[in-house]
């Protein structure tokens, strides 16, 4: 697929959407960026709720592809879950359907799949077809977003990758995300990847950078074009001295999603 020239990065303010939005225009993108809240430096970003369909119309009106990032990235409440991340990537993708934009990448989550047994070292890579077990209301969000995806594709032709997002900073802060990291540089290659791959129809796919410590089978995203360059191991040593190994035995080691299976953050919104 040739690579789109106008992308809607939506979620522009957020964590994630801040480090893209630094670094996709490098690979040639032009961005236009939405968010609920004004986008720090951009005057021209456009603020809207996902619920106001008129003007998710109006934003997607004229791109090649959308980047959806916006939405609750922790547990929540299931109304404001509704709300945000299940009506309104609804709303987004009928906007995208409306206006023909044939290509989205959607933030889907490790979460999705988050009560699979940690596997440990020597035990195969989890597969991206692994029964979907979501860990939080958040996770389950994440799982209509995939469904809702394949559905557009099948009924419209709609394109969707659907990337299940580790923990995408600067640098790893926790032991468990050693495994699950995926480096600022190593997203924007991603979804570079995900916007410019031939025939994607609907695909899932795990993003994080190659680590040493990987708990899931990165093949998928491999298939896109994806190439990691990153590792998390050079941050081990001092994490693991200050946090220790992973146990089993510790409920938050336990399962892939960590802690969100056993006392999930709250959205402070």
């Amino acid at each position: 697929m040739p690579a789109p020239r106008t992308v809607l990065l939506t979620g522009a303010a957020g964590g994630v959407g801040t480090l893209m939005r630094e670094r996709l225009p490098g690979y040639g993108y032009e961005l236009r960026l939405l968010d609920l809240v004004p986008v720090a430096g951009e005057p021209d970003a456009i603020i809207a709720d996902l619920a106001d369909t008129e003007a998710l119309r109006e934003a997607v009106r004229g791109v090649d592809a959308i980047i959806h990032l916006a939405g609750i990235s922790l547990e929540s409440t299931f109304d404001k879950i509704l709300h945000s991340n299940i009506q309104g990537t609804y709303n987004l993708y009928e906007a995208a359907r409306a206006e023909g934009v044939r290509r989205i990448v959607f933030a889907s989550s490790n979460h999705t799949v988050g009560f699979t047994p940690r596997p440990e070292p020597g035990d195969p890579l989890i597969p991206v077809d692994t029964p979907r077990r979501p860990d939080t209301l958040y996770g389950l969000s994440k799982c209509f977003g995939e469904d809702l995806a394949s559905l557009y594709w099948d009924l419209h032709g709609l394109e969707t990758v659907s990337i299940r997002i580790g923990s995408c900073f600067p640098e790893p802060t926790s032991v468990r995300m050693l495994s699950v990291w995926m480096s600022p540089d190593d997203g924007a290659r991603l979804l570079h990847a995900a916007l410019t791959a031939e025939n994607v129809g609907h695909t899932v796919v795990y993003g994080s950078s190659a680590n040493t410590r990987l708990w899931w089978d990165l093949s998928t995203a491999r298939a896109l074009g994806y190439e990691p360059q990153d590792d998390s191991e050079p941050y081990a040593e001092k994490l693991l001295a200050e946090q220790g190994e992973l146990d089993p035995a510790n409920p938050d080691h336990a399962h892939l999603g960590g802690h969100f299976c056993t006392n999930p953050p709250i959205w402070p919104h």
